[in-house]
């Protein structure tokens, strides 16, 4: 078993073309570091519907330059196998460790294999990748990336020529394309350097972003802004000043990118603690909202005052704030959410006379829904323009919630305000998340064997009146590792993530609200019961 597994890692080692990961690797062998080394070699990063993830070193169970190649060579031997040869692929990347290698790269195999491949000028907001690809009639894009995940991670996200990530069976395509490469000598990449597009590319997508608003719209409201450590300010600042608000206070330490993160545990605006140095800006400068991007700036979290202080919105309250804010302003189509998304904006849109659509958790789904006019997914992700990119845009949702704030301003009011309308309208709809991160992954799948091995018949003290196991579909969603209970006045799914090794419960009561008077009843009733939820079902799964 040894003397394999030596073999393999030196096998690995011999064409890896990247000296920090040869001598990372080297010192391993040469250190007989076997644990360590089982762990790179148990197999091969999955390249699945989130593309590549994972933690950077030598082997192929981490991110690297030799897994990328592979990955771009799939890739590039599944576009030519689908017809598509000497297309246009464009390559995004943020400003994680390796990501400029990571780019460099797979714009080599693409042309190396006959494509025309287009870089980005600099590290760039994942959104301004996706709308790239439908601008310049590109065959597919590239965004290298990991999007909120720890500082040792890096990504690899795939996006067709609709503009849309990739969905199954292209994802299962792809991989059988890696999986065919036996060695990295097979794969050419000249050195000849690919095309680096100029600013065109992202003068058109601010272009663009000025139709997320509504022409003489109030641009009145006051933000601070944190791009955490990431790629949004620059071109978030850039919107801000097209659309004419007033320049945001930047949280200075946050600002300018910095893959090593310094000043969070983890990137991520809804992580504890991630805003603390937003919020400490905001009590200086008093703002009317605060905005925050992750680090490739497809996500926008909102935070309002409240009770003398802060408060972070839910990702489900923005998300139903402006679908509510589209609605007003008289927009057509279809509305769409995931299903671990509030059920509220299903009930926004069917009073509108909207269209509503369900779809399985991720951007790539929603992005497919015909004739969508809006989607949203509760962890912070907003598409306010699907024709100008099919996928979630932290950029373009900051300017419309802005919009939105500037005009309840201009009345007196506040977000809060509008979201107790819209409780006392369709009923209070309060959602929380129970997320488990473990080291051992197989703690999930143990949780989720017994979920279904033995299906809780209520919780809270609320009759569960159907269970539904996800991964047989159902008749309007694709088949998915996924639980949904419905409860009578709740709703509650359970799915392992696709991107970080977490158990993700997603919990939602509604109760009703017969008039403003009643909200803090109805809020307090409503706290309970996620309370309760969350102490039931970790019983049930056994967290």
């Amino acid at each position: 078993m040894h003397d394999d597994l030596l073999a393999r890692a030196q096998a690995w080692l011999a064409e890896d073309p990247d000296p920090e990961t040869r001598a990372e690797l080297a010192e391993l062998i040469e250190a007989g570091d076997v644990t360590e080394l089982a762990d790179r070699f148990a197999g091969t990063l999955q390249f699945g519907t989130a593309g590549l993830r994972g933690e950077l070193g030598a082997g192929p169970m981490r991110m690297n330059r030799s897994v990328v190649i592979r990955a771009a060579a799939g890739l590039a031997a599944y576009l030519t196998k689908n017809g598509q040869a000497g297309g246009t692929v464009v390559i995004g990347y943020d400003a994680r460790h390796k990501s400029a290698d990571f780019a460099r790269d797979t714009a080599a195999v693409m042309t190396g294999a006959g494509f025309r491949a287009a870089v980005l000028p600099r590290p760039l907001p994942t959104p301004v990748l996706a709308f790239a690809i439908r601008h310049l009639g590109a065959v597919a894009g590239v965004e290298v990336t990991a999007s909120h995940n720890p500082p040792r991670d890096n990504g690899y996200k795939v996006y067709l020529g609709d503009g849309s990530q990739i969905v199954p069976p292209a994802d299962t395509g792809i991989a059988a394309q890696i999986d065919a490469i036996v060695s990295l000598d097979d794969v050419p990449r000249p050195e000849t350097g690919p095309q680096t597009l100029d600013d065109a590319v992202l003068d058109a997508y601010l272009a663009r972003t000025d139709a997320v608003l509504a022409q003489g719209s109030p641009r009145t409201a006051r933000t601070v802004y944190t791009a955490m450590h990431g790629v949004g300010k620059d071109v978030l600042l850039a919107a801000f000043a097209r659309a004419g608000f007033p320049e945001p206070v930047l949280v200075a330490e946050q600002a300018e990118p910095d893959p090593d993160f310094p000043t969070v545990a983890f990137p991520n605006p809804e992580e504890p603690g991630a805003m603390d140095l937003a919020f400490a800006a905001a009590r200086a400068t008093a703002p009317d909202l605060i905005i925050a991007n992750d680090p490739d700036a497809d996500r926008c979290a909102v935070a309002v005052p409240h009770d003398g202080d802060w408060r972070m919105l839910r990702g489900d309250e923005v998300g139903s704030l402006l679908g509510a804010h589209l609605v007003r302003r008289g927009a057509r189509g279809t509305f769409a959410a995931s299903i671990v998304s509030s059920s509220l904006l299903g009930r926004i849109a069917e009073k509108a006379g909207l269209p509503y659509e369900e779809t399985l958790t991720g951007f790539k789904w929603i992005a497919r829904v015909d004739g969508l006019r809006y989607g949203y997914e509760e962890a912070l992700g907003y598409c306010v323009d699907p024709e100008g990119v099919r996928d979630k845009d932290g950029i373009t949702a900051a300017l419309l919630v802005t919009e939105l704030a500037s005009e309840l301003k201009e009345q007196g009011r506040t977000l809060l305000d509008l979201l107790d309308d819209l409780a006392v309208e369709h009923g209070l709809h309060a959602t929380d998340q129970l997320s488990v991160r473990v080291q051992d992954l197989s703690v999930i799948a143990h949780a989720m064997d017994r979920l279904r091995a033995r299906p809780p018949v209520s919780l809270a003290g609320l009759a569960v009146t159907a269970a539904e196991d996800l991964t047989r579909g159902t008749d309007r969603l694709p088949p998915t590792d996924g639980l949904r209970y419905t409860l009578d006045g709740a709703r509650i799914v359970v799915r392992p993530s696709g991107t970080e090794p977490k158990l993700k419960c997603y919990l939602e009561v509604v109760v009703p609200v017969a008039a403003h008077a009643d909200l803090p009843a109805a809020r307090t009733r409503a706290t309970a019961l996620l309370t309760d939820l969350k102490r039931d079902l970790s019983a049930a799964a056994g967290i």
